[in-house]
């Protein structure tokens, strides 16, 4: 059998992992095993992180409206906000309401009025 030097393929496939891995420090940037080997654990990490990130920014805005909803009313709380907002069928979503919890407190408070009356 003849010998086969894969040079320019493999020189091609190390190539593209190097430049992935260009910003990684130490061996991880420069040894082709450990690039390979943190290549595929940082895109485990990007794909598992995108959904976490979604996970993330919901609990904020929650916390955001459910501080926001506290602050005048003694006994009044997120989850009964919620409920209300769904039983007048105003549908915002939990980030537009936060950003008007930050940004326009009078407007959440007509809101909140609106749906407690």
């Amino acid at each position: 059998m003849t010998r086969v030097k894969r040079g320019y393929t493999a020189r091609r496939r190390r190539k593209k992992i190097r430049l992935f891995a260009s910003t990684f420090i130490g061996a991880h940037s420069r040894l082709t095993r450990t690039t390979t080997q943190q290549r595929m654990r940082a895109l485990i990490s990007s794909h598992r992180d995108r959904s976490r990130k979604k996970r993330d920014f919901r609990r904020l805005w929650i916390t955001r409206i459910n501080a926001v909803t506290r602050e005048d009313r003694l006994f009044y709380s997120y989850s009964l906000f919620i409920h209300n907002l769904y039983k007048r069928q105003l549908l915002l979503n939990r980030k537009i309401l936060a950003q008007i919890a930050l940004s326009n407190k009078n407007c959440f408070d007509i809101i909140s009025n609106k749906i407690i009356n």
